[in-house]
């Protein structure tokens, strides 16, 4: 089942818990995602990163968009870090039914500028739109980046920059960063910042590097009204990791139906267990009959 950001982390948000938003950038990842979140009866998020549909094309949209209108549980399309109207613009034509526009590293007003023509666009069409504010830690581990400084999200900012540009979510910056953290960088969330924009705020808040954290940080985020989680690089490890034990045992294999099964069931275990961390599973039932009927997207 197909639907908005808006409408998925609604009811997350009302019930105090958050939903995975999965980076794929292949149709294993699709399938990884989907099938667990039929299995634990959790509603998901398919996220592609620019980076991701540039290789993959266009065409890979719309599989994700008919694997996503199949799935017994609510799903959303969501496109990750969009820099441009453009990379927004795409995403709407693809049938995404949620974008981010990040102008988090521009000046402040110029990321007001930016994202308040983001959402003209995509809201005139009934497309969620992501805004973030602060910027993300950068571990030199992820394809997605980030910054080597921290800014951290102001709460009283956040008040103002949802206000002004009518966003339906808000990323935020905490104290997460993009992919792995090296030995010599301890993650250690500011729940106390979070708390206080989560008083201002009355739309979802958004988590981006979501691995590699401390389970209990993670769970004590989703009582302060973050609804929505980026997880890649954790399930993205566990995939190759396999992958590549697989080519050791099988040096010489070349058929995927050899090669990827144990590989996407590594992915399906991390996204098995984030979504338990997350509070999601068994949640997809909170969306009944009567609000599927008007969640449904053609």
């Amino acid at each position: 089942m197909l639907t908005t950001m808006k409408d998925l982390l609604s009811v997350a948000v009302r019930e105090r818990f958050a939903v995975g938003s999965f980076n794929i950038a292949n149709s294993e990842f699709v399938r990884a995602v989907i099938e667990t979140a039929e299995a634990e009866n959790s509603p998901a998020i398919l996220q592609i990163h620019p980076n991701e549909i540039n290789l993959m094309t266009d065409h890979f949209a719309a599989y994700c968009r008919e694997a996503a209108h199949n799935a017994k549980v609510p799903i959303v399309i969501h496109l990750d870090h969009g820099g441009t109207v453009e990379d927004v613009v795409r995403a709407i034509r693809n049938g995404f039914t949620s974008v981010m526009i990040d102008g988090s590293h521009l000046p402040y007003e110029e990321n007001v500028k930016l994202t308040q023509e983001a959402v003209r666009i995509a809201h005139s069409v009934g497309v969620s739109v992501e805004g973030e504010l602060g910027t993300i830690g950068d571990t030199g581990t992820s394809s997605e980046g980030g910054a080597m400084d921290i800014i951290y999200t102001d709460p009283d900012q956040a008040k103002e920059f949802v206000d002004r540009t009518n966003v339906d979510t808000l990323a935020i910056a905490i104290g997460t960063a993009h992919g792995f953290y090296p030995k010599h960088m301890t993650p250690k969330l500011q729940i106390d910042r979070l708390k206080q924009i989560h008083s201002r705020v009355d739309i979802p808040l958004v988590l981006h590097g979501g691995s590699d954290n401390p389970d209990e940080d993670i769970t004590e985020s989703v009582k302060y009204g973050i609804g929505k989680i980026n997880l890649s690089s954790e399930m993205k490890r566990a995939f190759f990791n396999e992958l590549r034990e697989t080519l050791q045992e099988y040096p010489n294999g070349y058929e995927p139906d050899v090669l990827f099964p144990s590989s996407t069931a590594a992915a399906k275990e991390v996204i098995s267990r984030k979504m338990k961390l997350f509070g999601s599973t068994g949640k997809a039932d909170l969306y009944g009959a009567s609000s599927k009927a008007g969640l449904l997207l053609k």
